[in-house]
């Protein structure tokens, strides 16, 4: 009795859970969508090395709450993906995992149904099904890695992570980076800090011995490899936007002086735009220019967008109101500003393509 009161005085309540290999059993990924990961994976590392002159776009909405919204986005966005293709690798954000500073819906894993039941094994199903059926439009998925037990049933089908501001300083998370199979972005610190996210892709370059979930369910030690795919993600901060050139510039000395890939990507979201989605716009159009002038630093640019401009709240019990294709986290522009800039985007990398051959011809 004392020691089940030492080991357990505030754990309410434990249930079971499907073992990764078990979900990955239940809704498998088809061979043909494995491709489509892979390829993707390897596209991003190639633009990150400077191999490819194509730009990087991660476009979606903060969160993904409705699958059914999520994928009529998808199919939207997979129809730019295709035209803009010979220029840009697009990824859809399907975030399903959201990162809150103190209380709040905890994303499509933690709560599927909205409705506070936090029905976890479920979330991890609706998650799963949702990434394949957005590869299924041909779009490889990204979203970010919050809790490290839930990488393991999504990795598989995710081609471009991210880890947060607020944990690029966590140990276990650049740990867990170290073995995942796709490129990484580490967001800088909530206050700005890009020193934290350089220290995480060292770390994370780098083999790591650590607790973890076998695929069986188990408890087990993790061995890894090292990801040498990781990069800096400047998202601004609390001190202000950090897209500029300047701190671009800064950014990327940081990069060369840690013998790293000089290569970043831009957030245009959260600190970049003052947390006001309708100044995306100003960034991205911003990049745009500079790109098409052959600044080369930038190898990617994020865009929070879903089908409907802004937010709204969620309520309990009050799910079957709600605006289809809206965001209930943070606010996000709407489909046709983006695509609008995602043209931009690729007129850009189009104009500094032609550039830049004109002057080898020369």
């Amino acid at each position: 009795m004392h020691i089940a009161r030492t080991i357990a005085s505030r754990i309410t309540a434990t249930q079971p859970l499907m073992s990764p290999a078990d979900l990955r059993a239940e809704i498998p990924l088809p061979a043909s969508v494995a491709d489509r990961v892979e390829h993707a994976r390897h596209t991003i590392a190639r633009v990150l090395r400077g191999e490819e002159d194509r730009l990087v776009v991660v476009a979606g909405p903060c969160s993904v709450h409705d699958p059914v919204a999520a994928l009529a986005y998808a199919e939207k966005l997979a129809a730019v993906a295709a035209r803009f293709a010979g220029s840009l690798q697009i990824v859809m954000r399907v975030y399903v995992e959201k990162p809150r500073t103190r209380l709040g819906w905890k994303g499509l894993v933690s709560d599927p149904l909205l409705d506070g039941s936090e029905d976890l094994p479920a979330g991890l199903r609706a998650a799963r099904r949702t990434m394949i059926d957005v590869l299924g439009t041909g779009l490889p998925v990204g979203c970010e890695f919050l809790d490290p037990a839930v990488a393991r049933y999504l990795s598989d089908v995710v081609s471009w992570g991210s880890v947060g501001a607020r944990t690029v300083q966590s140990q276990p998370h650049r740990q867990l980076t170290s073995g995942l199979p796709m490129p990484v972005g580490f967001k800088n610190s909530t206050g700005g800090n890009v020193a934290d996210s350089i220290d995480a892709i060292v770390a994370a370059g780098r083999g790591h011995a650590f607790p973890g979930l076998s695929d069986d369910g188990r408890g087990a030690v993790l061995r890894t490899a090292g990801n040498p795919d990781c990069h800096v993600v400047l998202r601004g901060g609390s001190d202000g936007p950090n897209y500029d050139p300047v701190h671009v510039a800064r950014a990327v000395h940081q990069l060369r002086a840690a013998d790293l890939p000089p290569a970043l990507f831009v957030d245009a979201s959260h600190g970049n735009c003052g947390k006001d989605h309708e100044r995306q716009s100003k960034v991205v159009e911003d990049l745009a220019l500079r790109i098409a002038d052959g600044e080369n630093g930038i190898a990617g640019v994020m865009i929070e967008s879903f089908l409907a401009e802004g937010r709204q709240d969620l309520s309990p019990g009050q799910n079957h109101r709600l605006t289809f294709g809206q965001s209930v986290t943070d606010a996000c522009v709407g489909w046709e500003r983006t695509e609008h800039l995602i043209e931009l985007l690729a007129d850009a990398v189009s104009t500094r393509r032609s550039a830049y051959d004109l002057a080898m011809a020369g």
